[in-house]
């Protein structure tokens, strides 16, 4: 009886680590196809300087920070792909799970895909994928890659992937710079950016330091509760900068926060890895 237990969960285990094989093929395939898609147009796209003159009538802590970043006389921003590492929790009381993502930027046309494994357990990982791209969000979770949880899409989700752009442009600085992107003036340490395409909206504020460095971004963010979605305070804190191919960016770490009535709750803990400008391929 026991020889014939120890079969069956070594069968159970077979199937489990073939099903995990599997899906990391299968997903990695698509998101392979999907990223192809996301840059088919940008390969045609002709390289532009950034000048001096175009970051006039910028609220000053704009202009201060794209010049601490380095990106005037370097050419405009249109794909990027980058690599992260970190650590990732959905409540306050769960342990922190170890994240390996890469995403990818079509920047003219604020769109976006980030695809990352969490290790959940032993033999049992899970695959996401968070996406803006032409003008609607999505959100997809699968576990071993193959079956779905979580298929998040809708008017709010729409929202915080383009906000989420908006964020992370912070990796992309001349992006500041596009049209879809319309700056307010609040003081010497802040300014109110407000990101529009195909009808969806955001705002954030950016907070700045004496250096120039953009030290925190705050905006008002749907998060699900009890399948409900509400409007709650969060932010993004930038600990540390360093320089990718000539631009200072944000590296480690970066804390994501829910100003909560409870409390703050840091759900996600990002380190940049690598950064790569013009590279229109898939890692």
């Amino acid at each position: 009886m026991i020889k014939i237990v120890i079969i069956f969960l070594g069968i159970i285990a077979i199937l489990i680590v073939l099903c995990a094989i599997i899906g990391d093929i299968t997903f990695s395939k698509r998101v392979e196809n999907e990223v192809k898609e996301l840059f088919k147009e940008n390969r045609k796209t002709k390289p532009e300087i950034i000048t001096e003159e175009e970051i006039e009538g910028l609220p000053e802590p704009v202009q201060r920070y794209l010049k601490y970043t380095q990106i005037i006389g370097k050419e405009k921003i249109n794909t990027v792909r980058l690599k992260q590492g970190g650590y990732f929790r959905m409540n306050e009381d769960q342990k922190w799970m170890p994240v390996e993502a890469e995403q990818y930027f079509n920047v003219d046309s604020i769109e976006f895909i980030w695809v990352a494994k969490v290790d959940y357990a032993p033999l049992l990982s899970i695959y996401a994928k968070d996406e803006f791209v032409d003008g609607k969000g999505n959100l997809v979770v699968k576990l071993l890659g193959i079956i779905k949880v979580v298929d998040a899409k809708g008017y709010e989700i729409d929202n915080g992937e383009i906000l989420r752009f908006l964020a992370e442009s912070v990796w992309f600085p001349s992006a500041f710079l596009n049209d879809y992107i319309e700056w307010e003036a609040i003081d010497n340490e802040s300014a109110k950016a407000i990101i529009t395409y195909q009808g969806i909206s955001a705002s954030a504020i950016f907070h700045f330091n004496e250096k120039g460095e953009v030290t925190s971004i705050t905006a008002k963010r749907y998060r699900e509760v009890d399948g409900n979605f509400v409007l709650e305070d969060w932010e993004g804190q930038i600990i540390e900068y360093k320089m990718f191919n000539g631009v200072n960016v944000p590296s480690s770490r970066v804390d994501i926060i829910w100003k909560l009535k409870t409390g703050d709750f840091c759900y996600d803990r990002i380190e940049l890895t690598d950064i790569e400008y013009g590279n229109s391929s898939v890692y």
